[in-house]
């Protein structure tokens, strides 16, 4: 795994002009192989092979960097999963106050172990439901920004998330390139949460693969009936 997963993050994150130095290539290698290993035993990523951990995960990831100004920012992962995006931005960026996002609890004890691991003290892992999570008073437009490359239509996404962020911040959602139609249907549901659409930020992967970040500010305080509960947002997306 070594020298593939090593020389592909070297490259690609050269290639995005965020260079990294051996210790970072080495926490994100050690992170990358905590990942596979515990994926045998409980369904994290369906992504195994080392190159393609590096470019799907670690190097996707990084773009985010270049979408929008994160040096110092207060960042939530929502839906975190295996800690994608986020653990990649904070071992690049390591001003980040990070916090880790989660709904499950055995996925929580892993970032747990993994951020022990990597010596990332200062990272909070949560077991919470975004909806119920964001409407606490200590939680509720109090991040810079939130991201997730959850997989979920962009309304749903946008009401989970634009709660959490302050008004000037930013919402980072990863998404593919083919999803105009998805995003045309969310502009009047972002405007409702208090949010406006930017222009996107486009890349390409190592692999060819063409990509998208869309970018949405938080230009006005999210009304106090938002988000509601998930149920309720699943079925009647705004």
């Amino acid at each position: 795994m070594k020298h593939s997963f090593q020389s592909v993050l070297q490259a690609g994150l050269a290639a995005m002009g965020l260079p990294a130095d051996e210790q970072t290539v080495r926490q994100m290698e050690t992170y990358a192989a905590f990942l596979l290993e515990r994926n045998q035993v409980m369904n994290l990523t369906a992504i195994t092979e080392p190159t393609a951990v590096a470019q799907l995960h670690f190097l996707d990831s990084a773009a985010l960097l270049n979408a929008w100004p994160l040096a110092g920012a207060r960042i939530v992962d929502v839906g975190t999963g295996a800690g994608f995006p986020g653990v990649p931005l904070k071992l690049l960026e390591p001003s980040i106050g990070l916090t880790l996002l989660d709904s499950q609890r055995k996925r929580v004890d892993f970032l747990q172990e993994g951020m022990a691991l990597l010596g990332l003290a200062d990272v909070r892992c949560v077991q919470a439901r975004a909806e119920e999570q964001s409407r606490l008073a200590d939680w509720r437009e109090s991040f810079d920004c939130a991201v997730s490359r959850a997989v979920a239509d962009l309304r749903v996404l946008a009401e989970l998330c634009l709660p959490f962020v302050r008004v000037g911040g930013v919402c980072l959602a990863m998404k593919s390139v083919h999803c105009e139609e998805e995003v045309e249907s969310a502009r009047q549901a972002v405007i409702r949460l208090g949010g406006a659409m930017k222009d996107p930020y486009r890349y390409t992967l190592p692999d060819g693969t063409p990509r998208q970040i869309l970018v949405i500010q938080k230009v006005e305080e999210t009304p106090s009936k938002y988000p509601r509960r998930f149920a309720k947002i699943q079925k009647e997306p705004l």
